[in-house]
């Protein structure tokens, strides 16, 4: 049988363009008119290339849906263009990965780099997801939070000189990137707070003592204390990690025991809410028996707690700062000058 012809109208366009297939540099080349070698200079933002030859290489990269070869480029340059963030889930601080990782995605817009993230857990190996990147060369830098005073995924990294910056400090000599929260400033104007709204006996609910910020928020709490000379105590068997039925019950059963405290400093807002569960479990007042001052990352408390006085914490802001702070680290900028502090943001009068 003879082959069958195809017979095109005069009005079929007819395919002339670039094959189709997975989007590759030629692709490019040939959708914009440009040599293959400058594409890749544009694409990698290379200084030499102008600015409107660069957003129009990437505008058409985009339509496309083209997407690097990591694995030639990795061959090539030795690195992924990838970095990673370990997230310890944790119900405390809420919306803590979604703000962390959308302050990355900022810092990361427009850069060659791409974000992994991976959930570690208490019961697992802290060292085990570290130790796994480094020696799989998985990512170029590494993020993650939750820092103890001489934590071992830093000592790690530091021995290996991986880049990476940590969401808290720890006590190490040798200086490393970080980008923290002032717990100490967070937890002095709360204590102040409470003290100035004439509350005889203030409490705090710590983070847990293996990490570095129970140091810091345990120093403002106590300078303020000790400022004002009013009474205070701090639960042993209590701290942030503890779920909110924890919290609630040992709030019920604390105020309705002799001199319980009426004035609660709260690092978190899941805290703050079952601190107010607990307390109106036996009939006490938000507002009248006692006062709250809470740690707010999400702006939830005071919509649905207005009286609950708050600190904000920005994490979307700490995210930005983190992935920016690790580009310049992957880029080799020493870590000494790689480091911020955030204040708290107040929501009252602070006198």
């Amino acid at each position: 049988m003879p082959p069958v012809s195809r017979i095109v109208k005069s009005d079929e366009p007819v395919r002339t363009g670039p094959r189709a297939g997975k989007p590759t540099l030629r692709t490019i080349s040939e959708l914009t008119g440009l040599a293959v070698t400058t594409v890749s200079r544009a694409l990698g933002n290379a200084p030499q290339i102008s600015e409107a030859t660069r957003q129009r290489v990437h505008a058409v990269a985009a339509e496309i849906g083209y997407l690097p070869d990591r694995a030639a480029q990795r061959l090539k340059t030795g690195r992924t263009n990838v970095i990673s963030v370990l997230l310890d889930p944790h119900e405390e601080i809420l919306g803590f990965g979604t703000s962390i990782i959308h302050g990355l995605g900022r810092a990361l817009q427009g850069t060659p780099y791409h974000l992994i993230v991976t959930p570690t857990f208490p019961e697992d190996g802290k060292l085990d997801p570290v130790n796994y990147i480094i020696r799989n060369g998985m990512a170029d830098g590494l993020i993650f939070s939750r820092t103890a005073p001489f934590d071992p995924r830093v000592r790690l990294l530091l021995e290996n000189g991986f880049p990476f910056v940590t969401h808290g400090r720890t006590e190490f000599s040798t200086p490393h990137a970080f980008v923290d929260y002032d717990n100490v400033a967070f937890a002095y104007e709360a204590t102040k707070r409470l003290i100035a709204k004439g509350r005889r006996k203030v409490t705090m609910i710590p983070p847990p003592k293996r990490l570095t910020f129970h140091q810091h928020m345990l120093h403002g709490f106590m300078t303020a204390v000790r400022e004002a000379g009013v009474a205070y105590e701090i639960p042993e068997e209590l701290d942030l990690d503890c779920s909110a039925d924890v919290i609630r019950d040992y709030m019920r059963r604390r105020s309705a025991e002799p001199d319980a405290p009426d004035g609660f400093a709260c690092p978190g807002e899941v805290s703050a809410l079952a601190t107010i569960t607990g307390m109106s479990d036996n009939g006490l007042t938000l507002g009248r028996q006692y006062d709250i001052v809470a740690k707010q990352t999400s702006r939830l408390l005071s919509q649905i707690q207005p009286k609950v006085e708050t600190i904000y914490e920005d994490l979307t802001a700490a995210g930005e700062a983190m992935g920016r702070l690790l580009i310049k680290r992957i880029g080799g900028e020493p870590a000494e000058g790689l480091h911020l502090l955030q204040s708290p943001q107040l929501a009252f009068p602070t006198n």
